[in-house]
């Protein structure tokens, strides 16, 4: 159905057809349309433990979709494994200012610069207060959210937004990923130097055992890493992760690199993902695999648009994968293909 549908949604501005589509997928979540959809993107089990959590297959989707968490319920019928929400910020914030997504159609790639817009931690966490009292989620979808720092909190205050979101989403989501690797931030990507990271992150861990001990759960904590690091400063910010125990590192962001492409739109500010980061995404997974050796697992994402690339990552040691611009160009599909080929 895909192929006859893209051509529809591609005539639309990229950020309307990414509305239409996510608000296709709340619907989707109802009945009997959600049983249509468990039939139709089925995946076989192919479990994988990371983190202390058990995924049902090793493919999830990205941040960045679901912002909101406004469709996790038809997203959850799709086949993913995991679903990562957000980017939520403390307060709402409505990201920079439109149009901020681009399509690079003849590079299979998108350039975006939204900016976290986020309807703010108060409004997701009563979405998923929903969704756990009206029994929405399916038990084996392991959700995930992405935290990150509203766009007027200076980097030194920074930590206390991280502080606030940890403790906001501790109870309702299976784990957490530190978001501070955006390029579509001002400023962000500094926190991934090493004293900041640093200090940042011990204070997450010193957070995060009082939650679990609250809570009486585990609460794993992952960092998403940019692409455009030198590898001095990887192998320097891998170093902070290992050090103040978190449990996870997500790579890669959106890249600031262009490389060579095609499309009349490639020198629109924002971070490119899709095709175009393919090799560059693989790069830093090497780099990352090699530097834990083991001790943390790796999600790899950036520039997954097939089976191949996903098998590819799994094989080069990431434990798990996500997709996200993959599924505009191929459609939901594209899930069910790779967890088969996988």
């Amino acid at each position: 159905m895909y192929p006859l549908l893209r051509p529809l949604l591609f005539r639309l501005e990229p950020e309307t057809a990414h509305h239409l589509t996510l608000q296709l997928m709340r619907l989707a979540g109802r009945q009997p349309l959600m049983t249509i959809l468990q039939v139709l993107y089925s995946t076989p089990y192919k479990p994988v433990n990371a983190f202390g959590l058990t995924f049902k297959n090793p493919v999830g989707l990205a941040a960045g979709y679901d912002k909101d968490a406004v469709a996790l319920r038809g997203l959850a019928n799709l086949g993913f494994g995991h679903i990562e929400v957000g980017t939520v910020t403390p307060r709402p914030q409505p990201g920079n200012p439109k149009p901020r997504l681009f399509r690079l159609v003849e590079d299979e790639a998108v350039i975006n610069r939204m900016g976290f817009p986020s309807q703010g931690a108060e409004k997701v966490m009563r979405t998923l207060k929903r969704h756990y009292k009206a029994k929405l989620r399916r038990p084996n979808i392991v959700l995930g959210v992405n935290l990150g720092k509203n766009k007027d909190t200076p980097n030194e205050e920074a930590v206390f937004d991280y502080l606030e979101l940890l403790g906001n989403f501790a109870p309702l989501a299976d784990y957490l990923t530190i978001n501070v690797s955006s390029p579509n931030t001002v400023g962000l990507r500094q926190l991934q130097g090493r004293e900041a990271l640093h200090g940042l992150l011990s204070q997450l861990d010193h957070q995060r055992k009082l939650e679990e001990k609250r809570l009486e759960k585990r609460i794993p904590l992952l960092v998403k890493l940019a692409p455009d690091l030198s590898d001095a400063d990887l192998e320097s910010a891998l170093d902070v992760i290992l050090s103040t125990a978190m449990d996870g590192v997500v790579a890669t962001n959106t890249t600031l690199a262009r490389g060579v492409l095609r499309s009349a739109r490639q020198m629109e500010a924002g971070g490119l993902s899709g095709s175009p980061l393919k090799v560059q995404a693989e790069a830093v997974l090497d780099k990352a695999v090699r530097r834990v050796n083991g001790q943390i697992p790796v999600i790899s994402a950036g520039g997954i648009m097939s089976p191949d690339d996903a098998k590819r990552r799994l094989d080069m040691g990431a434990a798990l994968v996500q997709v996200y611009t993959g599924l505009v160009y191929a459609g939901p599909g594209l899930v069910k293909k790779i967890v088969r080929g996988v």
